[in-house]
């Protein structure tokens, strides 16, 4: 599992865009998040998608498209139009979260992810089972353990951006990368939960 982190834009939406074609094309991650709450990755995808089939990229016009295109089509034409479809389909990886009390979740090295806008609206019942705690409202990217969690953040376009999150056999790798999608640090996270030991006086 490589999950990518995508920092709020901060107004460099190009910075943005370059991001996301460098986490899916050269990293090519299983799950990309962005960050920030003002939905411009989504206007981002939703412009690939439709530079790719047309003006109605949604699913529910795929059998629209497929009579329209294939109708008449020749072999190669239907191919073209299969690998158009593969390749929109394949925009799925990208995920924005809606709004700032929206969480989303997912299990990175055995632990849980709790994945965030702003990590001050995490409360108890948040904190309690997670081991990673993944947020965008930061302008510099964050790595710090406090305890047995992570607070992680890729930090905004304006200073960072771009992190990946890989989930190995003996923790997790984090890459982060600068603006211009350069690696610029790595570093393995344990997320192993404390052993606790009971001990019982001797007799």
């Amino acid at each position: 599992m490589r999950l990518a982190l995508l920092g709020p834009a901060e107004g460099h939406v190009g910075a943005l865009e370059a991001a996301a074609r460098f986490v899916q094309s050269a990293r090519k991650v299983d799950r990309a998040v962005y960050l920030g709450v003002d939905g411009a990755l989504d206007v981002i995808v939703r412009k690939w998608a439709a530079d790719l089939v047309g003006d109605n990229p949604s699913e529910d016009g795929v059998w629209r498209r497929s009579v329209k295109a294939c109708r008449d089509a020749d072999p190669p034409a239907i191919d073209r139009y299969l690998e158009s479809e593969r390749a929109r389909a394949a925009l799925r990886v990208f995920e924005s979260l809606p709004d700032v009390e929206t969480r989303a979740v997912e299990m990175l090295g055995g632990a849980l992810a709790v994945i965030i806008h702003d990590k001050g609206q995490l409360n108890e019942e948040d904190m309690l089972p997670a081991r990673l705690l993944l947020f965008g409202k930061s302008r510099p990217a964050v790595v710090k353990q406090v305890g047995q969690r992570w607070f992680i953040s890729p930090g905004s376009f304006e200073e960072a951006g771009v992190m990946t999150l890989d989930d190995e056999e003996d923790g997790i790798l984090l890459t982060q990368f600068d603006g211009a999608c350069k690696e610029v640090r790595t570093e393995k996270l344990t997320t192993h939960r404390a052993t606790k030991m009971k001990v019982s006086a001797g007799a």
